[in-house]
């Protein structure tokens, strides 16, 4: 077995799209970071189709958000069974819609934006072993015929439902299957659906078509009467039938390229760190379709992770911080198998009352209200904030908006996602902001555009994933101080 020189900082295992973003904000904040993918070629499959708000704000946050909506078509309101539509239209963002595109452009653009960052990718190359001690991680990998030792001070598994780095590390996955004989199929369509995002369920079972925007169309389906193994043959007959049964209409399925068969599990490893390694995305959870929640959720765990591991490489970062990602993503992504799979269990209800309430919701869908828009928050990932210590400002651990920044050079950030794109927190204040001057290799200072708006007594330091760190009311030049050296490290 070769070694290779310990050349990176951290490890991550998976080119999917957590692994890639993660890949680039550790890329871009400086840090050696290695993709080991087991695929020898790039992936054709596409799982994910929807693209929420609060991923799109990550994505601005990185430049990418702009491109990718081009690929695609935006909604205002998404579909969840029958007439229930979740309107997303009255969401505080500056994208309030669900982006309709496939996964495929979400990882081109991330691979792109993680390679000219500096990440290197190797394809072709399997975690077949692991092992960790106080300095770092060692993975055995294997690359053809040839097997390989990567090290690195930090590895996370992005690798997944079936994760090798998670069962490499013996971490189990609890949980079940909640609705099995999915079928799959990228077709053509005789007949062009009058929606971007079909979607309909019914006694018969549930049915989804999506487009991919070049004349093909991903369908996925669920036969109630027809439940067979994940291995059975898959015939475009059988597709075709239960589309039509659920829609109550044709729309001449053909051309099937590709068809498949599975299932779909609710599962949650019960931690997302194990000493030097980490696990995010699939790997870590898993759960029903509904909501189009599950890849949004993998990019969100890795915002989350990749500027904390950055800091803590860099040596600016107590172990602590490294913690946090469980304090803060392990109950979100709990919520998540809650919200979808009570949704799933809506939609493909048998027994009477659980019918009773689908058809209940169904009846009082525009009538919902402040919890409709509730709902909207939850799934768009709008409304998802972080625990934050006793006795802090309200705003501590909450999601911040889109703020508009006083200009204050030609080509200067006007918006605080254009300023997050350094890859670096942003301390938003009307004054105080020669504070961060040692902290200038680490905090963008500005000054809300409008300087008796709601911020003009508040100094706001918010971290790279678009987080409130900290936020006071005229805080002392030793209270700001203090605050930049707890979540930033002791300056240079």
């Amino acid at each position: 077995m070769s070694e290779k020189p310990t050349d990176s900082d951290v490890v991550i295992v998976g080119a999917g799209p957590t692994g890639l973003l993660m890949a680039g904000d550790l890329a871009v904040a400086g840090v050696r970071v290695t993709v080991l993918e087991k695929r020898a070629a790039e992936s054709n499959l596409t799982r994910a189709f929807a693209v929420h708000a609060r991923t799109l704000e990550q994505l601005d946050a990185r430049g990418l958000a702009d491109d990718l909506i081009a690929t695609g078509a935006a909604l205002g309101s998404l579909r969840l069974f029958g007439r229930l539509r979740v309107d997303l239209g009255a969401l505080p963002t500056r994208f309030p819609f669900v982006l309709i595109t496939p996964q495929s452009n979400t990882e081109r653009l991330l691979q792109e934006r993680a390679a000219k960052a500096g990440a290197v990718i190797v394809r072709g190359a399997e975690a077949v072993g692991l092992r960790q001690d106080a300095e770092g991680v060692t993975l055995t990998v294997r690359e053809g015929d040839a097997t390989t030792a990567y090290r690195a001070r930090y590895a996370v598994g992005c690798d997944g439902v079936r994760s090798a780095v998670r069962d490499l590390l013996g971490i189990p996955f609890p949980g079940e299957s909640v609705v099995n004989s999915v079928v799959l199929a990228d077709v053509r369509l005789e007949e062009e659906p009058e929606e971007v995002l079909t979607v309909g369920a019914g006694e018969a079972g549930f049915a989804f078509l999506a487009p991919f925007g070049d004349g093909w169309y991903r369908v996925i389906a669920w036969d109630r009467d027809r439940q067979l193994p994940d291995g059975a043959p898959v015939e475009l007959s059988e597709i075709a039938d239960i589309t039509r049964a659920v829609f109550d209409r044709d729309y001449g399925l053909r051309d099937a390229r590709w068809m498949s068969r599975f299932h779909s599990d609710e599962r949650q490893v019960p931690t997302y760190r194990s000493g030097r390694v980490f696990l995010a995305g699939d790997a870590a959870h898993c759960h029903s379709p509904a909501g189009g929640q599950g890849m949004n959720t993998g990019l969100q765990d890795a915002a989350n992770l990749g500027w904390k591991l950055a800091a803590a490489v860099q040596g600016r970062a107590p172990d602590a911080l490294l913690d946090t990602y469980q304090t803060e993503r392990h109950p979100v992504g709990r919520a998540v198998l809650r919200s979808s799979g009570a949704l799933v269990r809506v939609a493909l209800a048998q027994n009477g009352p659980t019918r009773a309430l689908r058809s209940a919701l169904t009846s009082v869908a525009d009538h919902l209200g402040p919890v409709a828009q509730f709902g909207a928050k939850q799934i768009s990932g709008i409304g998802v904030s972080y625990p934050a210590e006793k006795g802090s400002h309200p705003l501590a651990g909450r999601r911040v908006p889109d703020l508009r920044l006083a200009v204050d050079r030609p080509g200067g950030p006007a918006r605080l996602y254009e300023a997050l794109r350094a890859g670096r927190a942003v301390l938003v204040s009307n004054d105080e902001l020669s504070v961060a001057e040692p902290w200038a290799d680490r905090v963008v200072t500005a000054a809300p555009a409008d300087p008796h708006g709601k911020l003009r007594d508040t100094v706001l330091l918010v971290r790279p994933d678009g987080y409130a760190a900290w936020a006071a009311v005229d805080p002392t030049r030793g209270e700001l101080r203090a605050a930049l050296t707890h979540w930033l490290g002791t300056p240079q």
